[in-house]
């Protein structure tokens, strides 16, 4: 693995070698010492998107391993003068970084990155348009095989705005490959018909399939992607597709709820689900540490950074 792009690109095998790395790194930096794994490695933080939960643990992720952690601020950078993504990462590829972790608006920005920086430079997508979001993907499939023990022969719905969510599709990418059973739900308007190709069922009404659900993952309504009015009201997104005290009674035992955030209280989940004993929302927040502490030790760990340069070395001879 040189990159982490999507969750599609990767073999099972991956996945599940991600998963059992991130168990490793539980704890790591509270409960145990921090490491020097990624000791003397730099990681660039290249956010063109606002966030709060992927880049802070990606920053701890990176401190926790021993690495040293660049962060860029578009705003206070040259791209407010007209300077382009790619020139932006090149010169700072020129300062002798090892790794970037990114995230921009425009699906198939990280893979670009790939294609313009140097091999030993490994790319980390931390979500791209409606694209994909790898490690957020990756994180939700831990937290649920943390509280099951498995994933195969799980039935996981994803909840609500399908069309714009790179979760979604990271989520679907990990989880059939897994063996999970995924139920995509919501409106007619935010489930595109073709998604049926990734191996999912396609559900409108959340109360007919609640009872078959394992794990419910309530995306977020993201109106900042949406054009136009896709459904007729806040309220009634509410009424139909949110979870509340009155359907977690209707739910299967031992359902949980996962969220990846933000979560817009009152639109996707009430309050009393959101802080409720079934939901480990916040475990997604501590267990996306570990793993991004396992895919960052895989991708920049010495041996591979060492593998890379061998390479370029080699390829400069040929």
């Amino acid at each position: 693995m040189n990159h982490l792009l999507t969750l599609e690109a990767l073999p099972a095998s991956e996945i599940s070698m991600l998963l059992d790395s991130a168990e490793d790194h539980l704890g790591v930096g509270r409960e145990l010492p921090k490491r020097k794994t990624l000791d003397g490695v730099v990681i660039a933080s290249l956010f063109f998107e606002n966030s709060t939960r992927t880049k802070i643990s990606f920053g701890l992720a990176a401190r926790r391993l021993g690495a040293e952690m660049l962060d860029f601020s578009p705003g206070n950078s040259s791209t407010s003068k007209g300077e382009s993504f790619i020139d932006t990462a090149k010169n700072i590829e020129a300062m002798g970084i090892d790794a970037v972790v990114v995230r921009h608006s425009s699906a198939g920005a990280p893979k670009l990155l790939t294609e313009h920086l140097q091999p030993r430079v490994q790319v980390i997508n931390a979500g791209d348009g409606a694209h994909e979001h790898p490690t957020q993907g990756l994180l939700d499939i831990f937290t649920i095989r943390r509280k099951f023990g498995r994933i195969a022969g799980l039935t996981v719905a994803l909840v609500g705005d399908i069309a714009h969510s790179r979760v979604a599709r990271s989520n679907i990418h990990g989880l059939v490959k897994l063996g999970a059973h995924v139920i995509v739900c919501g409106p007619t308007t935010l489930v595109p018909p073709a998604i049926v190709t990734l191996g999912v069922e396609i559900a409108h009404d959340l109360d007919a399939v609640l009872p078959r659900c394992d794990v419910v993952n309530l995306l977020r309504v993201q109106f900042e992607r949406q054009r136009t009015g896709l459904f007729p009201s806040v309220r009634e997104y509410a009424q139909l597709f949110g979870m509340n005290g009155i359907r977690m009674k209707h739910a299967k035992p031992g359902m949980w709820i996962l969220a990846p955030g933000p979560i817009n209280r009152g639109v996707e989940l009430t309050p009393d689900v959101a802080d409720g004993s079934h939901s480990v929302i916040l475990d997604q927040v501590t267990n996306g540490i570990a793993v991004r502490m396992a895919v960052l030790a895989q991708l920049c760990g010495k041996e591979t950074i060492r593998n890379a340069e061998c390479g370029m070395r080699n390829e400069s001879k040929n």
